[in-house]
């Protein structure tokens, strides 16, 4: 069987196609060095969370180049030496103030960022949070250009129903859209306080005779029973960011200095977590207000919490 004649092409027609290819080279390579050219910014946010509120707010605040770091595992791992264009710190405030553990990691970490920014989750009152970080962050030697709060589900049990809590509209989006765009722009600002806030925070604070330099560092074997109820599936061990849980031989055991984050009796399965019964204690005299209702933010799984809290 004879070959068909392949179709000759002029010289012409072969310069043209040369010429073609030389083009799409010359585009291509154009391109690739200003995609090269184009400095991404690099962020990192720090999270602290026991019922996902911060690390949802954490998420939303990333884009494709950021990179999310739990402040229990760093501790865990003894990290505290960072760099990027932009460090940020998302974390829930108690009585106002910031977790114990929190404290701890801004004190010996060092942040080198042209850009800092702080955003504090609460869920009804934030008082003074925003100076009080402001103060805890300069002592480090590490101050914030940019600290602002987000309105969240409260889920202090002592004070608040759950299921009630869940069903206000806190305006969450807008909220989270504001922050994003101030950052995104690197605005420079802290959010003002009133003198009624401040005032507010030292009745708080003259009430429940706690150490402004310390915030909340309770004993978790003084304030949480483990009842019958527990099937020792070791949730609490896995969410609790000291450690404190334990499976031994006769059940689930608790002990050391605590948080207060409620990460354990907020998601046990079972309930099996409760608040020990302290009718003279300032925190719990008036026990929890609906003990079959926990939380965890919607948008953030058990798996998750674990994650960002095993020890």
């Amino acid at each position: 069987m004879e070959k068909k004649d392949r179709k000759a092409i002029t010289r012409r027609d072969a310069l043209k196609r040369m010429g073609w290819m030389a083009a799409g080279a010359a585009a291509l390579s154009l391109s690739t060095l200003t995609s090269c050219g184009e400095k991404k910014r690099r962020r990192v946010i720090f999270y602290f969370t026991a019922t996902g509120n911060s690390l949802y707010v954490a998420r939303q605040l990333a884009d494709e180049g950021t990179e999310l770091l739990s402040i229990p595992q760093l501790m865990k791992q003894g990290k505290y030496e960072f760099e990027a264009d932009e460090i940020g710190i998302v974390y829930p405030i108690y009585g106002h103030m910031p977790p114990r553990m929190v404290r701890e990691f801004i004190k010996k970490a060092r942040l080198k960022a042209d850009y800092k920014f702080a955003v504090l989750t609460y869920g009804n009152r934030k008082c003074n949070a925003v100076e009080i970080w402001d103060d805890v962050s300069r002592q480090a030697g590490t101050p914030f250009d940019y600290i602002t709060t987000v309105i969240m589900v409260d889920n202090w049990l002592p004070n608040f129903d759950m299921a009630e809590q869940m069903k206000i509209d806190k305006k969450i989006p807008e909220s989270l859209r504001r922050v994003t765009a101030d950052i995104t722009a690197r605005k420079r600002w802290h959010e003002p306080v009133t003198d009624i806030e401040r005032a507010q925070h030292e009745g708080f604070m003259r009430y429940t005779g706690a150490d402004p330099e310390v915030g909340f560092v309770m004993r978790s074997e003084k304030y949480f029973r483990v009842t019958g109820a527990c099937i020792g599936c070791a949730v609490c061990a896995e969410v609790c960011p000291r450690g404190n849980y334990e499976l031994t031989p006769e059940g689930v055991k608790t002990k050391g200095d605590c948080d207060f984050c409620f990460a354990c009796i907020q998601n046990c399965p079972q309930k099996a977590i409760q608040f020990a019964h302290l009718p003279d204690d300032k925190f719990l005299a008036r026990g929890e207000v609906n003990p079959n209702a926990r939380y965890r933010n919607e948008h953030v799984s058990l798996w998750s919490i674990k994650e960002a809290n095993r020890q």
